[in-house]
C-alpha cells in the first residue's frame, strides 16, 4: 500500500493505484434461458444478472460481471463470500449450476485519475476510449503479459481483477507506466 501511495501522481494528468483486497468473488455458471435460474439469482442478489456481453449489473456492494454466455463473476464486500455462496447454493438447489468461491484466486487493483485510461492503454490491446468502453462494462483481456478482468466503474475508476500470483508484477508494471505523468507534473 505504501509503494502504491508513493507512485500516485496528483494534478490534471494524475493517476493513482490502490489495492482493494479480499473482495468476495464467486464464479456462477448456469443457464440464463432458465427462468428458475434467473429468478433464484435475482432473489439472492437483488438484481438481474447482466445478459449482454461484457456488461456489469450491481446493487449496493454486490455486482455481477458477465464473463461468458453462462458465466458471471459475482463480487461482494470483503468476507461476504461464504454468505453469498451459501445463499446462491440454497436458492439454486436442484438446478444444473456451478457456484464456486474464487475469492482467494484474485485480488483487485483500482486505477483512477485523469490519466488512468492512458496508463491502461499501454498494457492492453482493447479499445478503451469512452465511445467503445463505457462505465458498467467489463472485459477479460491480456494486461502487460498477464491476464485479468477490467471493469470500468460509474465514477471512471478502472478495477483490474488479477490473479494473486501476478498482482505484484502487474502493480509494479502499472507504477512504472504511471511514472511519466509524475515527470510531466514537475515540468
Amino acid at each position: 500500500a505504501a509503494a502504491l501511495a508513493r507512485g500516485a501522481v496528483a494534478g490534471a494528468r494524475g493517476v493513482a493505484l490502490v489495492e482493494i483486497p479480499h473482495l468476495a468473488q464467486i464464479t456462477l455458471r448456469g443457464d440464463p434461458g432458465d427462468s428458475g435460474f434467473t429468478v433464484a439469482v435475482r432473489a439472492v442478489l437483488g438484481f438481474d444478472l447482466p445478459l449482454a456481453a461484457n456488461t456489469v449489473a450491481a446493487s449496493g456492494e454486490v455486482s455481477a460481471l458477465w464473463l461468458g454466455p453462462d458465466e458471471w463473476l459475482i463480487v461482494g464486500a470483503p468476507d461476504s463470500e461464504g454468505d453469498l455462496a451459501v445463499r446462491l447454493n440454497a436458492a439454486l438447489a436442484g438446478k444444473h449450476v456451478s457456484v464456486v468461491d474464487v475469492t482467494a484466486n484474485r485480488t483487485v487493483l483500482e486505477l483512477s485519475g485523469p490519466s488512468a485510461r492512458a496508463v491502461l492503454e499501454k498494457a492492453c490491446g482493447l479499445d478503451l476510449r469512452p465511445r467503445a468502453f463505457k462505465p458498467g462494462q467489463c472485459a477479460q483481456t491480456n494486461l502487460a503479459r498477464t491476464v485479468g478482468i477490467l471493469e470500468l466503474g460509474q465514477g471512471g475508476a478502472w478495477r483490474i481483477y488479477v490473479r494473486n500470483s501476478f498482482a505484484l508484477y502487474l502493480a509494479d508494471w502499472l507504477l512504472d507506466a504511471m511514472a511519466e505523468y509524475a515527470i510531466e507534473a514537475e515540468l
